[in-house]
């Protein structure tokens, strides 16, 4: 395998700085790189992947979508859509990415996604890698988080108080709906919201595009299995 280049830092420092900007890098171990500018529409279109992603599931199952949907963009300012599976099958093309290629780059698309608002339940973490006796290979890497909180439930008066009126109403007629004016105990859950939501964080899972051909969707597996030697196979 090719000595491993990654700075993480500064990719994402430079995803963040100039949010329709990334650096895609190619032809094995980040040999060769090339700017890759994302207009607005185009990424307002990859967004909406994101509409429905009502959960952490749903959000990588989108994530998969739109690291496939920005390489395709990414592959028609620079050599990339040359690229094949693996590392056989575009050996000596230019273009050809191998799993640094991959996992460099598709950590830059990820900081992207994340600066445009569209991780809500993952942050983007360091590439991962694994061994295999004298083969490595590398992944782009993230990681389950806590959901954002509801919006604060709205303001009702105190369990066990009784509004001014009802007291009045009561004595002159027998009124159920006058009764039902009386605020109950709400749900000891509904006392803090979001507490029902707040997962424990920590689950990681690799965002690896390496597995597929050029703008197919990025495989997702949690890192467990991944380190496992979970994966498509291919070479």
């Amino acid at each position: 395998m090719h000595r491993w280049p990654f700075i993480f830092a500064m990719s994402v420092g430079s995803a963040v700085q100039a949010a329709a900007s990334v650096d895609v890098c190619f032809n094995y171990g980040c040999a060769a790189s090339a700017e890759v500018r994302f207009a607005d529409q185009r990424l307002d279109e990859v967004g909406r992947l994101f509409s429905d992603a009502g959960d952490a599931e749903r959000e990588r199952a989108a994530i998969s979508l739109a690291v496939a949907a920005l390489h395709r963009i990414a592959g028609e300012q620079s050599p990339i859509a040359a690229d094949r599976a693996g590392n056989f099958l575009d050996d000596g093309i230019d273009g050809r990415m191998d799993c640094i290629d991959h996992a460099t780059t598709t950590t830059r698309l990820l900081a992207l996604m994340a600066s445009r608002g569209w991780l809500r339940f993952h942050r983007v973490l360091e590439p991962a890698r694994r061994s295999r006796v004298i083969f490595q290979h590398f992944s782009a890497l993230i990681e389950e988080v806590a959901p954002p909180p509801r919006p604060a439930a709205p303001a009702v008066a105190a369990p066990g108080s009784v509004p001014d009126h009802v007291p009045l109403l009561l004595a002159l007629c027998d009124c159920q709906n006058v009764v039902d004016d009386i605020p109950r105990p709400r749900d000891p859950e509904a006392l803090a919201p979001g507490a029902a939501e707040i997962a424990a964080s920590g689950g990681r899972f690799v965002v690896d595009s390496w597995f597929g051909n050029h703008g197919e969707p990025a495989v997702v597996l949690p890192l467990a299995e991944w380190l496992n030697g979970e994966g498509p196979n291919v070479q």
